[in-house]
């Protein structure tokens, strides 16, 4: 929850419809490079076969009642609707086909097409998040997901209400796209959509859009960013704070769920896109590698680590089906090309002070859709890809983390030092929020975040060189919130909240330096560019604590940022004195925001 943000409404001149700053061609395609895995004995299914994902999956094809759907669909929302942080977890799929459904998305729910392309499963309705469980207030929608459908809201437009982990991918939105429900939001993420109509942004405070296309976007707040967006307004950064890119130089989309026309279900690894630019689906089907599903093995709430490691040894890929895994040993990935995907938001916890995922510097892996939760045990890292000195060249097959929300603290202690650790080269990061709890129940009830109760170090540490994230969310851990030390790493949006709670300045001292950086870089680093980054303080505990510097960085040519944004929320509580090393005006009361064009 973001306490102290205003979140207010853009001011009346910027409510203005902002259109397209200019378009370009579709990108260039490489194939991936997923390899046919062998299937157990005892696991093939015949083609018209719809697996069992367990009990909480709802599997909806077009011969269903609508009454029938809508009611299951109805119930799953009165349990998820205000769950903050319930274990129950849920996934709805649609086969091919037209329905008639208003579907209101609550917590810890994914709703997922099931077609080739987005067109293939067509809601008549509404696919919907708004905010009435806390009376318009988006602040703290996070954890739920829709992807590849296409939408005809019989109002002409639609509601999605988020703040963090929230993705909206695939989606062919025919009519207008709203991003608030009257009160603060703080959100959010969307990639390879076509919107045909304008996207609101209302009181969102920041908004990363990547590789889609859009009829239009209104209103600009704090850190707008567009990537490789057909539709989007121009670079106007600082005001309003818009940074628009043409394209995306490297990435690959999340792999989904698909079932074919004779039944077949299959994962689809999509392949590398270069200089990106709309979506993958222009043309129809996007390049890549359909996976059977009998190549998985179905994970289910309440296996061990060593169930989970024997399938991946057997050569297997892993669907994680909705539901808590308590893991007391790590995840072992030591093959290529594996992939290790989510669905219904399922959440891998560390119990004995473990890792969750060890990876070895094998390339094409892709981990995706997964929650990530720190235990009562400290643990030194809980996802690591590759080991520590990984050399690998993985350029032409890179690893890939999608939709990856780690926790730390909340309504259960949690304990980390460093959430993600990333030492294979050449790794991308498409959607990212690394969190260190600032609250637990909104009731009250239970609540552990505590300086000395629920801590960890970093976020975020990236030693591999050739590293890019794009939407990389990271916010309230004790130390550095994210330190890159590879070369030529890329950030393409960067948000992040310093933690609420220091609870003095002797306390909180890098060395000799006041606080430590929300994005580090290591002092021998020669080549970084980093672009539209945000960070914001909001020191509840102690309002006379300083941070020297948000960003701190060598000063060379090679390491650069541009469009960086600090504040100081609730009207000043706290201070950062810097927005770059020693650069730029202090974020503090009376001066609360602060913007700095370029560095160096």
């Amino acid at each position: 929850m973001h306490e102290g943000k205003g979140g207010g409404l853009p001011d009346a001149s910027r409510r203005t419809v902002i259109r397209r700053a200019g378009d370009a061609g579709l990108a260039a395609i490489a194939a991936a490079a997923a390899v046919p895995l062998p299937v157990q004995a005892g696991e093939a299914m015949t083609a018209e076969t719809t697996p069992d994902f367990g009990p909480n999956v709802l599997v909806i094809d077009p011969s269903m009642p609508g009454g029938d759907v809508q009611a299951r669909i109805d119930a799953i929302f009165a349990q998820q609707e205000a769950a903050h942080f319930t274990d129950r977890r849920f996934a709805i799929l649609f086969k091919p086909g037209r329905y008639t459904a208003d579907i209101r998305v609550g917590f810890f729910t994914q709703v997922l097409g099931l077609g080739t392309v987005p067109g293939a499963v067509t809601i008549d309705g509404q696919v919907r998040v708004n905010a009435d469980w806390l009376k318009g207030d988006a602040l703290a929608n996070f954890w739920r997901g829709a992807e590849n459908l296409t939408i005809r809201p019989p109002a002409g437009w639609d509601r999605w209400a988020v703040s963090q982990a929230a993705p909206y991918r695939r989606i062919h939105m025919l009519g207008d796209l709203v991003l608030d429900d009257g009160g603060s939001s703080s959100g959010g993420f969307l990639a390879d959509c076509r919107i045909e109509g304008t996207i609101r942004a209302g009181s969102q405070q920041q908004w990363y859009s990547r590789s889609s296309r859009i009829g239009g976007w209104q209103g600009v707040n704090w850190n707008m960013m567009f990537q490789g967006v057909q539709g989007a307004p121009a670079t106007s950064f600082p005001d309003p704070a818009v940074t628009t890119l043409l394209r995306v130089p490297l990435l690959r989309e999340k792999p989904f769920l698909q079932v074919d026309e004779a039944g077949r279900w299959s994962v689809f690894v999509p392949a590398l896109r270069r200089d990106a630019v709309g979506t993958s689906w222009a043309e129809g089907g996007a390049p890549g590698s359909a996976l059977p599903l009998a190549h998985f093995f179905f994970a289910r709430p309440g296996m061990d680590a060593a169930t989970l490691n024997a399938a991946l040894a057997r050569g297997q890929h892993l669907l994680f089906t909705p539901g808590v895994y308590r893991l007391d040993a790590p995840l072992r990935v030591t093959s290529a090309n594996r992939v290790l995907l989510g669905i219904g938001l399922a959440t891998l916890q560390a119990v004995k002070g473990n890792a969750v995922v060890e990876m070895d510097d094998v390339p094409g892996v892709t981990i995706a859709g997964l929650m990530i939760d720190a235990g009562a045990v400290r643990s030194p890292v809980l996802v690591q890809v590759g080991p520590r000195g990984s050399t690998g060249d993985h350029r032409q097959n890179p690893v890939l983390l999608a939709d990856l929300f780690f926790r730390v603290g909340g309504v259960e202690v949690g304990k980390v030092e460093t959430c993600l650790e990333i030492n294979s080269h050449h790794v991308l990061a498409d959607h990212l929020w690394i969190w260190r709890a600032d609250h637990g129940d909104v009731d009250g009830t239970r609540v552990h975040v505590g300086w000395d109760e629920s801590t960890g170090d970093q976020g975020l540490v990236v030693n591999g060189d050739d590293v890019t994230a794009h939407a990389l969310f990271v916010e309230h851990f004790q130390r550095y919130q994210t330190w890159w030390r590879g070369e030529r790493g890329r950030t393409y949006f960067y948000q992040n909240e310093l933690p609420y709670d220091p609870p003095s300045q002797s306390a909180w001292m890098a060395g000799p330096t006041r606080g430590w950086a929300a994005y580090k870089v290591d002092d021998q680093v020669r080549a970084h560019a980093a672009v539209a980054l945000g960070v914001y303080v909001y020191f509840r505990t102690n309002p006379q604590v300083v941070l020297e510097s948000a960003i701190e960085a060598p000063g060379r040519p090679g390491v650069r940022f541009h469009h960086v944004t600090t504040m100081s929320l609730g009207g000043g509580i706290g201070t950062i004195a810097h927005l770059v090393n020693d650069t730029g005006a202090a974020a503090r009361p009376g001066a609360t925001m602060q913007r700095l064009l370029a560095y160096p």
